[in-house]
């Protein structure tokens, strides 16, 4: 008879990531996130642009009921706040907005009103955009009922 031989059982090698492949992958999953981000954002600032632009047609349009009524646009001095709240002016059938948000952009910041305004408009409606600041370029650039 043959002797038996002892099975041995061997541990099969336990197979996990090192610290090196962990950091590569966390690196692209972080550079992949950055990109999405971007883009994101950039779509989100565009977005705004689009509706201050529409928030600027529609103030024009409570202007110029505000005229109908009135008979005039309001000054410069009594401003867009004279869609909200009467100034004193016979005939006023406002509020011409329903809140006093709508009188700003979407990046919260007051929409400029000036009367007269220019090229023999009656006034001109103005966001700063982005950056709060006048003039600027792509999303930063001022918007205009122009």
């Amino acid at each position: 008879m043959k002797p038996i031989k002892a099975v041995t059982l061997l541990q099969p090698r336990q197979r996990g990531f090192s610290l090196i492949e962990i950091i590569i992958v966390v690196t692209i999953i972080g550079l992949i996130a950055a990109w999405v981000g971007n883009r994101v954002f950039n779509q989100g600032d565009a977005a705004k642009a689009r509706i201050a632009k529409a928030q600027l047609s529609d103030i024009g349009a409570a202007l110029d009921l505000y005229k109908l009524d009135v008979g005039k646009y309001p000054t410069q001095q009594d401003g867009l706040k004279a869609l909200i709240t009467s100034t004193g002016v016979a005939n006023w059938n406002g509020p011409y907005v329903r809140k006093a948000e709508q009188i700003k952009d979407p990046w919260s910041t007051d929409i400029i009103y000036k009367s007269p305004g220019t090229d023999n408009r009656p006034f001109d409606l103005i966001s700063l955009g982005a950056d709060g600041k006048e003039g600027g370029d792509g999303i930063n650039k001022d918007i205009t009922n122009n």
